[in-house]
């Protein structure tokens, strides 16, 4: 066969198929029976992909096999197989309920913890300590540090609030750096690439075990308080996925199913958005068309609803931001919420920014990877980490924007100014208009540069969060100067669906906010309806979608124009998985077909299928590390035979033999065997299904069959004959082959032709 082991995405590696016995324990000499074969549940080693035609077939039969039972034992099994499935899903949405509250608790004590701490008791985060308080009434509780250590000169307090602020981001940072790298190395980085290749058949076991759950969630925790440009929201999604792998082991028939594992896969990635953004309709719709899963199965889809829903219950029922409310920020309007058709002009303008800008961050965050892979930062990370975050938070300190957590400005930017609200830092002072936009820009630009290098460090990372930061700074900058613009200009024509009355205003700054975190997370991710979803549940602006949307729609046809991958397939690209991309393949001529782009017969190993020796067998397994062979007769194509399918069933057969017995004859075909006696039947090892398709067929067709029906390969003949095969990596390498950075962090070196 044309594959390495070590290659993922054809068929399995070496011990891929460890969990299959052949019991050739009642195989005598000279006897044409075949090998009795023993089908386990096959296991499959990290870096494989799995096999989807054998593990749906195997729970066809499962089930089949559990409707034959009858009376009180078939009842309780038909009880038990869907009552297994049900308490998963139910554990598994009230946990990440309760993770998400715990870090969202445990993040906001630590980012606080950086510039006061409460006289009541340490461990009390600002909002606890000055609850209860007055509208307008100033909290005493609340000190900074130069207030609790009684230092009163200007300078000395300004020093050492920045000390104190940068020394407790390196702490942090470098904790979660240190915990990543030392326990749980798939810990880093946001984790929805990786489920988005797990979900299409990818294998990495070692990405969803428990020391990555424990690792992930207390180095979120650490990593985004420390004041680095990163969010929660994304790797919430990995640490749910986590845990519901996890809680399916303890069921035999979850654990042993690799279809199952990934249909309870997708479920969990639903509550995790559900959490993050307290949008349980949005994490069904980022399953649907971020990950691609949830569509094809209605029973996964509802699966995912109820996950969702029993998460955003789990967290709204603890309370963790003690507003009694599921939404993160909301939104507060002193219009008359209806917008005007003026206003189109900004908020399109804000999608044209959101698209171009998302496209840079992403082209920036692809090169500093490539850059961070090739240089010696790669062998220092915590060192990496240790040095960026110094340099975050000694800049964030200089600019009042960027110093407090993203989540604090962003809710703060979401809402109008109102006399009965204190003026965040200026922000509702027209006199200071031109300061505000100032800063807000360069809160923006930065926030770019430092997401950019940030996102894909050796700590875990979101780039929700911080992308909605970048939008709502630049959407609030845009408000306030159309604000003025109408103050200015009111008679103008352009202003005159505004209300005549000068006490009522006619624009609101806030809700530009919203439109401009819109349009700049869908520049980077490239989503759509679930973005549109997500951000009218996170903020309550349900009056507001259309703008949302349009927004949205313009930032994407903007983002696209750059490049059509948001900033996970590009990611999915660098580490080199095999996921193929869920658009339809087009062939801009119509004309290539299969041949130009398939493995040719002349660079397989083939097995004769007529006649061999065992220990031409033997060489073969021992010489090639390929995963399978085609078996022909005279050119002829016959069927597949895995590798480790046939070293096994070599292993036992040599086992009862002398070495000198090598020269015994076997055959693939049965009628063979039936005729000739002395011959081993190995009929019985050829793969059961293998689609076969002639050479001639459009390349298109190829590429959508292979997406539609996961397959890892296709042989191709013609009048009989194999001609060669396509595989799953070659249709990913088709599909990738325009991105620059292709495979730059991948992890192995594939031998792409054997």
């Amino acid at each position: 066969m044309s594959r390495n082991e070590n290659d993922p995405l054809f068929p399995n590696g070496k011990d891929d198929y460890e969990g299959e016995d052949y019991d050739v324990s009642q195989l005598e000499e000279h006897s044409h029976r075949p090998p009795q074969l023993v089908t386990q549940p096959r296991r499959y080693k990290d870096g494989t992909s799995i096999d989807w035609l054998y593990e749906e077939a195997a729970e066809r039969e499962r089930r089949r096999q559990i409707h034959t039972l009858h009376g009180l034992r078939g009842l309780l099994t038909l009880v038990s197989n869907s009552a297994q499935m049900w308490m998963v899903i139910v554990a598994t949405g009230i946990g990440i309920g309760v993770i998400g509250a715990w870090l969202d608790v445990l993040v906001r004590w630590l980012g606080d913890i950086r510039e006061g701490r409460c006289d009541r008791g340490i461990f009390y985060n600002q909002p606890v300590c000055c609850s209860g308080l007055d509208s307008g009434e100033i909290c005493t509780s609340w000190q900074t540090w130069s207030e609790y250590l009684n230092v009163t000169s200007i300078l000395g307090q300004s020093l050492l609030q920045s000390l104190i602020y940068v020394a407790l981001a390196v702490v942090f940072s470098g904790s979660a750096a240190i915990l990543v790298k030392t326990y749980a190395p798939y810990a880093f980085h946001t984790g929805i690439p990786e489920i988005k290749a797990i979900l299409g058949g990818y294998v990495l076991d070692a990405f969803l075990s428990a020391w990555t759950l424990l690792i992930k969630s207390l180095g979120l925790a650490l990593a985004v308080s420390s004041g680095l440009s990163l969010g929660k929201e994304g790797p919430l999604v990995h640490v749910s996925c986590c845990m519901a792998r996890l809680l399916s082991k303890l069921f035999r028939q979850l654990r042993q199913n690799e279809a199952q594992k990934r249909r309870i896969l997708a479920a969990a990635a639903a509550a995790g958005v559900s959490v993050a953004f307290g949008s349980p309709l949005g994490g069904v719709l980022f399953g649907l068309e971020e990950l691609d899963t949830l569509s094809g199965e209605t029973d996964v889809m509802w699966r995912g609803f109820v996950i969702s829903v029993i998460a955003a219950v789990s967290l709204q029922y603890i309370d963790p931001f003690g507003t009694k409310k599921l939404v993160l920020f909301g939104v507060s309007s002193v219009t008359d919420d209806v917008w005007r058709a003026f206003e189109l002009i900004p908020w399109i303008t804000l999608g044209v920014i959101g698209g171009a800008l998302g496209s840079l961050l992403i082209k920036l965050n692809v090169r500093f990877a490539v850059y961070r892979r090739n240089s010696a930062l790669y062998q220092w990370p915590v060192l990496e980490v240790i040095g960026v975050s110094a340099i975050t938070a000694a800049v964030s300190y200089l600019v009042v924007f960027l110093r407090v957590q993203s989540s604090e400005l962003v809710a703060n930017l979401f809402v109008e100014c109102e006399p009965s609200r204190p003026d965040y830092h200026g922000l509702c002072n027209p006199t200071a208009l031109w300061r505000n936009v100032f800063l807000l820009v360069l809160t923006a630009l930065t926030k770019v540069f430092f997401t950019a290098w940030s996102f894909g460090m050796m700590v875990p990372a979101g780039i929700f969060l911080p992308t909605i930061a970048i939008g709502a700074c630049l959407g609030r900058a845009v408000g306030l100067v159309t604000q003025d613009l109408h103050r200015a200009y009111s008679d103008a024509w352009i202003f005159s669906a505004c209300p005549s009355e000068q006490t009522i205003p006619c624009v609101s700054p806030g809700f530009y906010s919203v439109i401009g975190a819109a349009a700049m997370l869908g520049g980077v991710t490239r989503m759509t309806i679930s973005l549109v979803v997500i951000m009218f549940e996170l903020t309550g602006a349900l009056s507001h979608v259309l703008p949302i949307m349009v927004s949205v729609m313009t930032a994407k046809w903007v983002g696209e124009a750059f490049g059509k991958e948001g900033i996970y397939p590009q990611w999915i690209a660098l580490r080199n998985y095999p996921w193929i991309p869920p658009h339809e393949y087009r062939d801009r001529d119509g004309r290539l077909t299969t041949a130009s782009v398939m493995c040719p017969v002349s660079q397989l190993v083939v097995i004769e299928g007529t006649k061999t020796t065992l220990g031409h067998l033997e060489q073969l397994v021992r010489s090639y590390d390929f995963n399978g062979f085609p078996v022909v007769q005279e050119e002829i194509f016959l069927g597949l035979v895995g590798r480790e399918k046939l070293r096994l069933a070599l292993e036992q057969l040599l086992s009862e033999r002398s070495p000198t017995e090598l020269a015994q004859e076997c055959t693939f075909i049965n009628t063979y065997a039936m005729s000739e006696p002395d011959l081993i039947d190995l009929s019985s090892l050829m793969e059961v299904s293998v689609l076969e398709l002639r050479t001639e067929v459009p390349l298109e067709l190829v590429v959508n069959t292979i997406q539609k029906m996961n397959l890892r390969q296709i042989l191709f003949t013609q009048q009989g004959k194999l001609m060669g095969l396509i595989t799953k990596s070659d249709i990913v390498d088709l599909l990738t082959v325009h991105l620059p950075h292709r495979a730059a962090l991948a992890d192995f070196v594939e031998n792409r032709r054997g």
